[in-house]
């Protein structure tokens, strides 16, 4: 059965547009804005939402996501809770396909089946887990195995090169290309064979390439058009979200835009 990730990717195919991918941090500004901000993307044309569960050592991000998920957890965001938020949102009517991004030890920590049953319940779509590598994806693939379970986001990197067809194989939703190599949030600091190692993956993957790390507008990713089926905002648009307070027109000014200047792009 296709997920909603699967559907909304295959819609944009057919309409010949690229994917809009925004990330932000669980719980804020709490928990009410923080669904405030999934409707608010939702009707200003996001297509899909990246959520980052709060954690305490974030390996893979940069100063702006870990300062974000050190106040989250402050404020007491937790893994229940977010499950609790997004049966909220999508009971409020959220249709927009929703990815949990985080660590394995806070899968591990609340269960393997428990935690699959739970994203089922409440209707989250996929997920990407920086720190599971493809060798030890076993245990979650199996428990992923049953019907509506979110799809795992395959990662690759610059130095994926010939790991790239293993990683690929059976991989569902989308790749995730990360255009660098260090941590999220370092703006336009793309990896100096960026072109030839998106072109590679473009050639050798069978689902949408995505490419993250470092992007703040359109015109960041207008050299690579050709090689990719989407951007992901992170850091700066966390970075936008704090100087706006969280202002849910903010969120939805800045959507629409980068939408419209990404489908510019494709066009």
């Amino acid at each position: 059965m296709a997920n909603r990730i699967e559907t909304t990717l295959q819609q944009l195919k057919e309409k010949g547009e690229k994917a809009f991918i925004t990330y932000m941090i669980a719980g804020l500004p709490d928990m009410e804005g923080c669904k405030a901000l999934i409707h608010a993307q939702e009707e200003a044309g996001t297509d899909i939402l990246e959520l980052g569960i709060p954690f305490s050592d974030p390996v893979a991000d940069g100063p702006v996501i870990q300062s974000a998920s050190y106040r989250s957890i402050q404020q007491g965001t937790s893994l229940k809770k977010v499950f609790a938020l997004m049966e909220e949102a999508r009971g409020e009517g959220a249709k927009v396909p929703i990815i949990f991004m985080l660590y394995y030890n806070t899968i591990f920590h609340h269960g393997l089946e428990r935690f699959v049953g739970d994203c089922i319940q409440c209707g989250v779509d996929g997920l990407i887990i920086p720190d599971l590598p493809l060798e030890e994806q076993g245990e979650l693939q199996k428990a992923l195995s049953q019907e509506d379970a979110p799809l795992l986001i395959q990662l690759v990197s610059p130095v994926s090169a010939g790991r790239i067809p293993q990683i690929l194989k059976g991989a569902r939703g989308f790749v995730y290309c990360v255009s660098g190599m260090g941590v999220t949030g370092q703006s336009g600091n793309f990896h100096h064979e960026i072109l030839s190692y998106l072109s590679d993956v473009k050639a050798q993957s069978e689902i949408p390439v995505m490419m993250g790390f470092g992007i703040r507008s359109a015109n960041d990713v207008a050299p690579m058009k050709d090689m990719i089926d989407g951007a992901i905002v992170g850091s700066h648009f966390i970075r936008l979200m704090e100087q706006s307070h969280y202002a849910p027109e903010a969120a939805k000014a800045y959507c629409s835009t980068f939408k419209s200047e990404l489908n510019a792009l494709a066009g």
